[in-house]
């Protein structure tokens, strides 16, 4: 049976309902145990203790109570102790005061070695006590005088009595405890009987089925009694092993803490639970440690897996009793509150968690101050099932790590995850399947010369309903989804066909392409780029990366390896939306960078705003000595390009140069540009947009 303090040394409060129950059932148990010893005869008990079969049960009893059968990795399951098979047998033998006397003496020395807390140890002797009791009473029931001594050994007409005496140990068992672990855990016992019961059943029934065979064994020959060790043996070893499978499967490996398939299960538990129970709520907690990654850079990655361990450690010590911590992967965990009054009592476990974590830390003679982000999400308030509840309690962690509040309750007003946003998101995942979406390619001219220096692909979505979806509605999206890797990788891979196809047709234009902060980051990026240019047969300049200026607000990206694996691969990187972040041009110099986008907001204002028209002549000319070449985004008018012109601006897109383009129109527009003489933009040059842009073939 499952131990109901297992997880926790200190003892129930005083005046608590488990206490309580704790209490009542200790002194009722022991009140029999004095009651079964008073009626016993110091006579008889000697005459019984000078037979070798006495010794020989009383050494198997207390061995046997010294490790469990553990049949699952669950702590509500708990185990299942070999004694009971020798101390059944001493009851039938010996009848229910020596039996109850061994198994007090095997308890009290497995309490020795495992340093249980007295409680503990007190009340299983009790619930075992009363067990042996009732099993005691139903064979009294058919004839037998439980508390006598005289030893008997079962017949074939005992069978009945037996298997009810058994059934009669289990059941008053098993009620016993799952009262104990419904108190505990704040649970139903219904729904601990029905975790447990069919765990506990096919044991207990092999054991107390194999006692009357030690009894008749014993009468027979004491020193055959031993022999029942070895299929014992068998069923631990067989035992350890489902259950190391088990627990393998259920559990993260380093941390040993359930991972997201048993916080799924243990969460479908609780929420069929609640839905018999009239105002329950249920909480899943989802904790997010703030500058974990910073530590794991620092110091690598085996100090960061020792942290996560001690993380672990905190959070399992500071959940009430029946609150399950997982962790989901890297340094995000969830904590399930199975019963929880409401958004406040979540709110107190969630700051618990927090104080817990932000004790300094000491590690390879350093201290760290840990904080965490904690979201929370509320069932039925806040979502039906556990995928919901995660996504919501996803959304308030994000909520509490951008408003640097620590703990945040879900708010469905300022959730972006809206229905409508979520089936946009599952038809994007199948627009990507069925290769639905298109890569638009514009120009970029070179304002000095009028000649073309590549072109930015840009991604286009015709939805069979919706029509046409801006990338800025989608890409966010996909952003802060699972499906961005996915789509980035459809979006490389469309771009290098495309590139091959003008490359090897002797259109030698680069393309180049927009990847997230992430993206780069990611390690298998530059091993992808490189089979495709060597499946395309495309030289690394065919192919451009853009990232946003935000990548400068980190220090990740100047020691990642992927940004260094495609400087050494040739790949070249342009910055974009430059000038709306907050970073220095001295940081630039780190990144590999080529290209430096000015953001189109600068831009389009130049001829307006004396302000805008000088940041822009600033990042030209910061951007020029550092040897980079600046490109004008949102050239939208001959004038914008003229005045970009005049400050030395090296390259110019927008509409007004070239508007996006299908792959046809625009390996049709390329060509008839090539074909064409090239007209600058620079003074002394007057500009007319139909020198520069055919309308025709636009």
């Amino acid at each position: 049976m499952a131990d109901p303090t297992d997880t926790r040394d200190i003892g129930p409060r005083p005046g608590s309902p488990l206490w309580t129950y704790l209490t009542v059932v200790t002194v009722v148990g022991f009140t029999v145990l004095v009651a079964a010893q008073w009626l016993t005869s110091p006579a008889e008990l000697a005459d019984a203790a000078s037979s070798a079969q006495f010794w020989t049960l009383a050494v198997l009893v207390v061995l046997g109570e010294l490790r469990p059968v553990m049949l699952s990795s669950s702590t509500a399951v708990g185990g299942t102790y070999p004694s009971t098979m020798f101390t059944f047998a001493v009851l039938l033998h010996y009848g229910l005061p020596v039996a109850v006397l061994m198994q007090t003496v095997g308890i009290l020395v497995n309490g020795a070695v495992t340093r249980r807390a007295a409680h503990r140890i007190l009340f299983n002797v009790a619930q075992v006590t009363l067990a042996y009791a009732a099993a005691g009473a139903v064979l009294g029931a058919f004839g037998h005088r439980p508390a006598s001594l005289a030893a008997r050994v079962p017949t074939g007409t005992d069978m009945l009595a037996i298997g009810l005496a058994g059934l009669a140990y289990f059941v008053a068992r098993a009620l016993l405890v799952s009262g104990a672990v419904a108190l505990h855990e704040r649970r139903s016992i219904h729904r601990v009987i029905k975790t447990t019961i069919g765990h506990q059943s096919l044991v207990y029934a092999g054991l107390l089925g194999l006692a009357p065979l030690v009894v008749v064994v014993m009468n027979y020959s004491p020193a055959l009694v031993p022999l029942f060790v070895a299929p014992l043996a068998a069923v631990y070893f067989t035992a350890t092993l489902s259950v190391r499978r088990d627990h393998q499967a259920m559990h993260d490996g380093l941390t040993g803490l359930p991972n997201r398939k048993m916080l799924v299960l243990r969460t479908e538990e609780a929420l069929a639970e609640a839905r018999t129970r009239e105002g329950e709520r249920v909480g899943l907690l989802l904790l997010d440690l703030d500058r974990f990654k910073e530590v794991n850079d620092t110091l690598g990655h085996p100090v960061g897996d020792r942290l996560l361990q001690m993380v672990a450690h905190r959070l399992t010590h500071s959940v009430r009793p029946g609150d399950v911590v997982a962790r989901l992967g890297g340094d995000e965990f969830a904590v399930l509150l199975p019963s929880v009054r409401d958004a406040s009592a979540a709110r107190e476990v969630a700051a618990r968690l927090r104080v817990a974590l932000t004790e300094p830390v000491r590690l390879e003679g350093m201290t760290f101050d840990l904080d965490a982000s904690v979201g929370i999400a509320l069932y039925p308030d806040h979502a039906p099932d556990f995928e919901l509840l995660l996504q919501r309690s996803d959304v308030a962690m994000y909520l509490a790590k951008e408003g640097r509040t620590g703990v945040e309750l879900y708010l469905a007003d300022k959730d972006r995850n809206s229905p409508e946003r979520l089936n946009l998101l599952g038809d994007l995942r199948r627009a990507i399947d069925r290769s639905e979406l298109r890569l638009y390619y514009q120009p970029k001219l070179d304002l000095a010369v009028g000649e073309v220096r590549g072109v930015e692909a840009l991604l286009r979505w015709r939805h069979p309903t919706r029509g046409m979806v801006g990338p800025d509605e989608f890409i966010p999206l996909a952003e802060q989804s699972y499906l961005m890797r996915q789509l980035t990788e459809y979006v490389i891979d469309a771009a290098l066909e495309q590139a091959a196809h003008w490359w090897h047709t002797g259109v030698h234009e680069q393309i180049s392409v927009n990847v997230s902060a992430r993206d780069l980051l990611d390690s298998a990026l530059p091993e992808r780029l490189e089979a495709g240019l060597a499946r395309y047969r495309l030289p690394p300049k065919a192919i451009q990366l853009e990232v946003t200026e935000r990548i400068l607000m980190t220090d990740q990206a100047y020691t990642a390896d992927a940004v260094r694996a495609l400087a050494s691969l040739g790949v070249q990187l342009a910055l974009d939306d430059f000038g709306t972040g907050y970073s220095s041009l001295v940081r630039l110099q780190r990144l590999p960078v080529s290209e430096v986008k000015i953001d189109a907001s600068f831009v389009g204002r130049i001829c307006e705003s004396r302000d805008d028209e000088r940041i822009v002549r600033s990042i030209v000319d910061l951007v020029r000595s550092l040897g980079l070449r600046s490109v004008a985004e949102g050239v939208e008018s001959a004038e914008v390009a003229k005045r970009l012109a005049e400050m030395g601006c090296d390259l110019g897109q927008g509409w007004w140069l070239a508007e996006p383009m299908s792959a046809v129109d625009a390996t049709e527009w390329l060509r008839k540009h090539r074909d064409q003489r090239p007209v600058p933009v620079k003074p002394p040059f007057e500009v007319d947009p139909a020198d520069v842009l055919d309308p025709q073939t636009a």
